[in-house]
């Protein structure tokens, strides 16, 4: 095990209410890049970040995946390991070199099925080799790719699809038979569906295109063509409260993004093995599961299980990791399981560990200097903001529980609407407002797809307007209170209500439903359920799980509500919106504020 830092018992001193980790001065084995916060942020620009990349040859752009894959290719580092890929019996190393040839594959195959600049390219798939070769080969074809979370159910599938103007699909045989076959009808401008088989297989099904005889017949040779930084490159899809998914447009300039932020919040350097266990198929999964790492020239380490504590310490023990980047559910899971698992483990390459996709709490940053003797080091940011905004650094205090500071680059600020609908800053410590961030950095997402008012609305003249209620500290540190609306975080997935309502209201006996988050000691949050069923329906334990499965099967085990309560009406103000903060407050036994709009009210 490493040596521990200071201990938090011995060295936490209250500071604003709040105690924390006190780094050693020196700093860890390794010297941290950012070492010098204030001086940092105080020089940094936006030029100089963007200088730290090589552009395309010639003056051609800017291209994410040149700067990942291709520049590496072509120098000292080609033959070293780019990315470590662990499967279920099978492993495979690719070096810079072998991945710059297979993403030219995957570009050139691209350009046989006639997909041209700006087509849209889905992904779904778990995390097998083909899915990270496929967005990097994509981006090199200057199309825009969409990775999917392959436990959504068929109907977020299919909606996002549509959302997203499918012109291909990448997936697998069985994720294809059971997700997308039945509602393939609802989407005629998919052009293409390539299957990649069982290991490498080749497979034969009406309507699709085979992976493995694609890429045989793709050759290696390719010159990603000029790309504009603003091009649109990826598009991730975010929940809201009301209407369908959101589809947040990022364009190749956000690669500065992704290459400081490895650099400075996640502490990478040239020698590291890094290791992200979030899903490409959401934002982190992307953004640091692929990207980040491979512009800092590291290897990164892809590991195809989900979670389970001992395979994970093995991993981390086998694979030699030294930069760890997970999720604060898992932590809470290891934390349940207590510190024996880690007995007799030889964890002394690890030197940092991260988390984010929700709040960490305090206790979960402890446990991390008692189990592994270094904090975890919680940072926030967005899909819409495409990059880290805020975190907490290796050379720098912790304050456990806290989201930490700004990038450098990043002017974060606490905002109070006032009565002519404008905003104001709050510059008192501790005073809750909605966290801001002033726009303009490189990785800030260009609009939400064909949905410009919705956009708009995230914008308070140069302050984006995040959603999440924050304070600030008299140090610049950072605290999350809570979402401004109903949309859940569950195990770090962005769940909107309206989407698990509208899932639930397809089966017969539903006629309406609300849905909120619930707390909950591992997932941070649940989603729990209420419903109104029609006349002739019976609220018993039978249609419970009923309506249980069939949302499960329509939206997948992540996004479903793991508890259903029956009301003979819900809630509603007079102009017919579900008030579900009250039901909320009802759950949690809160107060239940300002009820005078209320319409109807039947418990």
């Amino acid at each position: 095990m490493n040596p521990p830092v200071p201990s938090p018992s011995g060295n936490a001193a209250p500071l604003g209410g709040h105690a924390r980790i006190v780094k050693p001065v020196a700093g860890g084995r390794v010297p941290p890049n950012l070492a010098d916060y204030a001086a940092t942020c105080r020089d940094f620009n936006w030029p100089a970040a963007r200088a730290l990349l090589d552009g395309l040859p010639g003056g051609r752009g800017l291209n994410i995946a040149h700067e990942a894959v291709d520049r590496h290719a072509a120098g000292p580092r080609a033959d070293r390991a780019a990315l470590r890929w662990i499967g279920r019996g099978r492993h495979r190393v690719f070096t810079w070199r072998e991945l710059r040839d297979e993403t030219n594959r995957v570009a050139n195959m691209l350009q046989v099925l006639g997909l041209e600049h700006g087509a849209r390219v889905f992904v779904l798939a778990g995390r097998i080799p083909e899915l990270y070769l496929a967005v990097l080969g994509a981006l090199k074809a200057r199309c825009v790719v969409c990775p999917l979370f392959s436990a959504f159910g068929p109907e977020p599938i299919a909606m996002r699809l549509e959302i997203g103007e499918a012109d291909l699909l990448i997936t697998t045989e069985a994720l294809y038979r059971r997700k997308v076959e039945a509602l393939r009808h609802r989407l005629p401008r998919l052009r293409h569906v390539v299957l990649v088989g069982e290991a490498g297989a080749t497979t034969e099904l009406p309507g699709t295109l085979d992976w493995q005889r694609l890429m045989q017949a793709a050759g290696t040779a390719f010159t990603i063509p000029p790309t504009d930084p603003e091009d649109m490159a990826l598009l991730h899809f975010t929940s809201g409260t009301t209407g369908r998914p959101k589809g947040a447009v990022h364009a190749h300039q956000a690669v500065v993004m992704h290459h400081v932020t490895g650099r400075y919040a996640l502490d990478l350097h040239p020698d590291d093995i890094f290791w992200c266990t979030a899903d490409p198929g959401w934002v982190t999964g992307t953004s640091y599961g692929i990207i980040a790492p491979l512009t800092n020239g590291v290897t990164n380490l892809v590991v195809e299980a989900e979670f389970d504590a001992e395979t994970w310490y093995e991993v981390l023990e086998r694979e030699r990791v030294s930069v760890w980047y997970t999720a604060p559910t898992a932590i809470r899971m290891m934390m349940k399981l207590g510190r024996a698992a880690l007995a007799g483990r030889d964890l002394s390459a690890l030197r940092f560990m991260a988390s984010v996709g929700e709040p960490l709490n305090p206790e979960a940053v402890l446990w991390g200097v008692e189990a592994f003797g270094m904090p975890f080091h919680d940072n926030w940011w967005q899909t819409e903001t495409g990059g880290i905004m805020i975190a907490n650094y290796a050379a720098m205090d912790v304050k456990p529980g806290s989201m930490g500071r700004p990038l450098p680059g990043i002017t974060a600020a606490i905002l109070r609407r006032d009565e002519a609908g404008g905003v104001d800053e709050v510059t008192r410590p501790m005073i809750e407002g909605e966290l801001a961030l002033k726009a303009g950095w490189p990785s800030m997402m260009r609009g939400y797809l064909r949905e410009e008012a919705r956009y708009r609305k995230c914008f308070a003249g140069e302050w984006y307007l995040t959603g999440d209620l924050a304070m600030r500290d008299e140090d610049g540190y950072f605290w999350f209170i809570g979402r401004a609306d109903d949309v859940i975080k569950s195990s770090g997935h962005l769940i909107g209500p309206f989407e698990v309502e509208s899932a639930l209201m397809e089966h017969p006996a539903v006629a309406e439903a609300a849905v909120i988050g619930k707390p909950d000691p591992i997932a941070g949050e649940i989603v729990k359920a209420f419903v109104a069923l029609k006349p002739g329906h019976e609220a018993n334990e039978a249609m419970r799980r009923q309506l249980l499965g069939h949302a499960r099967t329509r939206l997948g085990a992540a996004v479903a509500p793991k508890e259903i309560d029956f009301r003979a009406n819900l809630p509603r103000t007079r102009s017919g919106k579900i008030m579900r903060r009250l039901l909320k407050a009802r759950e949690l036994g809160l107060p239940e504020g300002d009820i005078s709009t209320l319409e109807s009210d039947e418990r």
